[in-house]
């Protein structure tokens, strides 16, 4: 059942966002005085359609085959390879007969209208629920495997990243591999430690789930349950439990699981007075307490305030996408291990319908689709703008065979990279 509720999340979400896409450039044309001669959510393969109706000389429809959409513009080598319509003599309503400015400007409407849809969304969840992260300057990190494996251990406190200060505690993993940090400055108790990054581990970075946790202190805040109510106080610290320590809620949290339903010994420090008391541990592994809730900076907006706040957003989610691109085609980084399909998209969903997680995930997602769409490979608009760029420059127009033949070389690519982002999908799923 969850699995078919974040399934049909991301078919809502994509929807929205091609629609948003092909809207643009349908829109650009239509201003131009350009045929749009179908509008698609979806492909209509074989002439087959959900739905289907006409508005002026434009066919609207739902195709069958689930995998994007498309605005079929007159005149224009695209993703139909519709070659015919271009052995006629050019009419003054195609997209080949228009300036190369207003060209630019169709095929760089869906981009353009991915990145306004993604300020709007950034803009409404500022509105609404302004921002909040926990506070990185204040926090320290509990490491995985790798991270340890790197060097760093529990406690840490990450001042520096090269020369960059981190703000945001959940971006550290992120801005390590996207920075390609060489060398990171922390401190240790009352140290400051410089820690030299292997920059053949980057890659492994990318693929780390939960690289660097929070490092939540075993120091009590309440108690709820009753029997453990009586020998443990706010402010109390649990240094050991069976003996073993406990500094962290993570390094409790398997000792607790082997108790589980027992009785177990904690050595707690109130006051600087040492202490042993009995917990009781529920079936679950759990003993009722509440830590000190980490430091969450916040900050709301109000009405017209919102607006620089998801350009800000926005902005940055772009810089940060791109850094991600680009290690993907740095083949040493390994990066393209990390690229995923509809599966990984579907994984980032919450269980349960939650207005601010997916308007967030929305606008992100829309964010990936603009940028991925402007990289300069045939078949993308990216590639479109390219050629048309080539064209203002030069004063020469790529004949409508290189076009064609571009676009199914465009296409070859496109599909290659569809194989690598399922094939990294069921691999993961397999691990």
């Amino acid at each position: 059942m969850v699995a078919l509720f974040k399934a049909l999340q991301v078919i809502l979400a994509l929807s929205i966002l091609i629609i948003v896409h092909e809207f643009g450039h349908f829109l650009f044309a239509k201003l131009f005085g350009i045929r749009v001669e179908k509008f698609y959510l979806f492909f209509d393969v074989g002439g087959k359609a959900l739905v289907r109706f006409r508005i002026g000389e434009t066919e609207f429809g739902i195709g069958w085959l689930p995998f994007g959409g498309y605005c079929k513009i007159a005149g224009m080598v695209d993703e139909s390879v519709d070659m015919n319509q271009l052995k006629r003599d050019p009419q003054p309503w195609e997209f080949r007969t228009k300036p190369a400015w207003q060209r630019l400007f169709v095929l760089a409407g869906g981009v353009l209208f991915n990145f306004i849809f993604a300020v709007i969304g950034y803009s409404v969840i500022c509105g609404i629920w302004g921002t909040a992260y926990i506070s990185n300057s204040e926090s320290a990190i509990y490491p995985n495997e790798l991270a340890r494996e790197m060097g760093f251990k529990p406690g840490d406190k990450i001042l520096k990243l090269d020369d960059y200060v981190p703000e945001d505690f959940s971006m550290l993993q992120a801005d390590l591999a996207r920075r390609e940090v060489r060398c990171a400055t922390i401190l240790r108790g009352q140290d400051t430690v410089r820690l030299y990054i292997d920059q053949s581990m980057i890659g492994e970075v990318l693929n780390s789930p939960y690289m660097f946790d929070l490092a939540l202190p075993f120091v009590v805040d309440s108690v709820a349950t009753a029997a453990n109510a009586d020998v443990l106080e706010k402010g109390d610290v649990v240094l050991q439990l069976d003996g073993r320590d406990t500094r962290f809620l993570q390094d409790a949290s398997p000792i607790l699981a082997e108790h589980a339903g027992q009785t177990i010994t904690a050595t707690v420090s109130r006051a600087g007075v040492l202490a042993e008391v009995p917990l009781q541990v529920d079936t679950a592994g759990r003993i009722g307490i509440m830590l000190n809730p980490p430091v969450v900076k916040r900050q709301s907006y109000s009405g017209l305030s919102a607006i620089p706040a998801g350009l800000r957003k926005t902005g940055s989610t772009i810089k940060g996408y791109v850094s991600d691109l680009k290690m993907v085609f740095k083949p040493s980084t390994k990066a393209y291990k990390s690229v995923g399909s509809f599966i990984a998209i579907g994984q980032v969903f919450p269980k349960t319908w939650d207005w601010y997680q997916f308007l967030n995930i929305l606008a992100l997602l829309s964010i990936m689709l603009g940028v991925v769409n402007l990289i300069p490979i045939p078949g993308l608009d990216g590639g479109h703008i390219l050629f048309t760029l080539y064209e203002m420059i030069s004063g020469r127009k790529p004949s409508d065979k290189f076009l064609y033949i571009m676009q199914l070389i465009g296409m070859v690519l496109l599909f290659a990279l569809m194989f690598l982002a399922f094939g990294n999908d069921i691999m993961r799923l397999i691990r």
